[in-house]
């Protein structure tokens, strides 16, 4: 029988070519590093090319060549999709590879999994988003367009259950791989990581594939959203267009510090969202220094759930102690969500303000924090999992010129409304006294390699003569 890197080059394609006649160079050298790597190779790959680079066709390749050739006896070995469809396409095309290659008496494709006949290997069809990914023990795990998988919970569950396993057994290999993201899905830690790391083989194909016509992308340019377009075509990690921020404007907002300590002199003003079960309930403190920057001194959060939601009672008291360590600050509110709250500290001389959500209102909140993250105006404590809010939340323009906060079903927003109640408040109001604090701490601010990635283009918002000082 044919070693399993020979088989893979005498796969037929739908042609009627042979795999080997028509690969490139780069899917040569990977195939070569997946199924004969030597004792220094690497046993994690992260391979990310563009559109028409015939990715889909060489996972299943790949998985059919391990399988007749190197799969021991009884043995898994996974290849693992964003959802069951695309699980299924990638059974479609190790159908047709078997079929059009002689390989129907030593495969048989099934319902959800590719059966070696005369072993009893198997390679089995997973999608990221199963119910439970734990126990999984394999030589082989492929996982396909990775950037494309869900952010839900389960799918990062899928993602960390396999990466785990591969320790588990010797010279196991893992391959990750799709065409560029948008840098706010949780994958790009991972493809940085593998980018700079010597456990991972990273490869990077420029795009567009050359087997794609000048005509064609012509279309696909005029059809498709830019960032789109970037990611499929061009493969470089774009943020979309109704992402509030992006990752580079984040990095050159983000300081060294967790939680700064209030100065004399300094005015402060909190900002409380409230949430109980589903949703967090968050209190930002933060002032305007001199040179115009809003820098956020501190962000707490509470995460209840339905059966243990937020006490609003151990809320009420940090807003108190925070009430007296930074100067007596006031608080705003969304009235709705905290009016008894709000009645018992303006009981005890607390000033609370309260902001009235509205379609314009919320608008307001928007844009403002908008700009100051794009004008790099605003200093943020280095908090990753502000990071990440702040660069998944979209800005949806609800009518012309009406914009407001968003997020995706499975992320949350309560940060960042927490941090615009303040940033808005300050943009309207200058509280900050004079003093050398600013230039001290901009000195420190630095933009961590891992936060960087290309923006997306934000031009609907590039208004003539817009200030986020101007009035509310």
């Amino acid at each position: 029988m044919a070693d399993a890197l020979d088989l893979m080059h005498a796969l037929v394609l739908d042609n009627g070519r042979r795999w080997g006649e028509v690969a490139t160079d780069v899917q040569r050298s990977n195939a070569r590093a997946v199924l004969e790597p030597g004792p220094a190779d690497a046993r994690l790959h992260w391979y990310e090319a563009p559109k028409g680079y015939s990715k889909s066709t060489d996972t299943a390749g790949l998985s059919l060549a391990w399988l007749v050739a190197d799969a021991p006896e009884l043995v898994e070995g996974y290849a693992i999709a964003g959802d069951l469809d695309q699980a299924n396409r990638l059974l479609d095309k190790a159908r047709g590879l078997v079929a059009r290659s002689g390989l129907a008496g030593l495969v048989r494709v099934e319902a959800h999994r590719l059966l070696q006949v005369r072993t009893g290997a198997r390679v089995v069809a997973l999608a990221a988003d199963a119910p439970t990914a734990e126990g999984l023990l394999s030589p082989l795990y492929i996982c396909d367009e990775v950037p494309r998988w869900p952010t839900t919970r389960g799918a990062q569950a899928m993602w960390t259950a396999t990466f785990s396993s591969v320790p588990k057994w010797p010279g196991a290999r893992l391959v990750a791989l799709g065409h560029a993201g948008d840098p706010a899905h949780w994958s790009f830690k991972l493809r940085e990581r593998a980018r700079t790391s010597r456990g991972w083989r990273f490869t990077r194909v420029p795009g567009p594939a050359p087997r794609l016509s000048p005509a064609d992308l012509a279309e696909q340019r005029a059809v498709l959203v830019p960032s789109e377009y970037a990611r499929r075509h061009e493969n470089r990690w774009t943020a979309g267009e109704d992402r509030l921020t992006s990752r580079e404007d984040v990095a050159a907002c983000l300081g060294d510090y967790d939680v700064l300590d209030p100065r004399p002199g300094v005015r402060y003003v909190g900002g409380l969202d409230v949430g109980l079960t589903h949703d967090r309930c968050v209190v930002t403190v933060a002032h305007r220094e001199v040179d115009g920057r809003v820098v956020v001194d501190r962000q707490h959060v509470w995460e209840g759930s339905r059966a243990r939601p937020v006490n609003l009672g151990e809320v009420e008291g940090y807003l108190r102690e925070l009430h007296r360590a930074y100067g007596r600050c006031p608080f705003r509110v969304d009235p709705f969500q905290a009016v008894h709250l709000a009645q018992r500290l303006r009981a005890d001389g607390i000033q609370v303000e309260e902001f009235a959500f509205s379609s314009q209102s919320v608008g307001r909140l928007a844009v403002t924090l908008y700009r100051l993250l794009a004008d790099r105006l605003l200093l943020l404590p280095a908090d990753e999992d502000l990071v990440d809010e702040l660069v998944n939340v979209r800005l949806r323009e609800t009518a012309p010129g009406v914009f407001r906060i968003d997020h995706d079903p499975d992320r949350h927003d309560d940060r960042v409304i927490s941090l615009a109640l303040v940033a808005h408040r300050l943009a309207e109001r200058p509280t900050t006294q004079p003093g050398r604090f600013s230039g001290m701490l901009l000195a420190r601010t630095r933009m961590p390699d891992v936060l960087t990635a290309p923006s997306g283009d934000r031009s609907a918002l590039a208004r003539d003569g817009f200030s986020p000082w101007g009035s509310s």
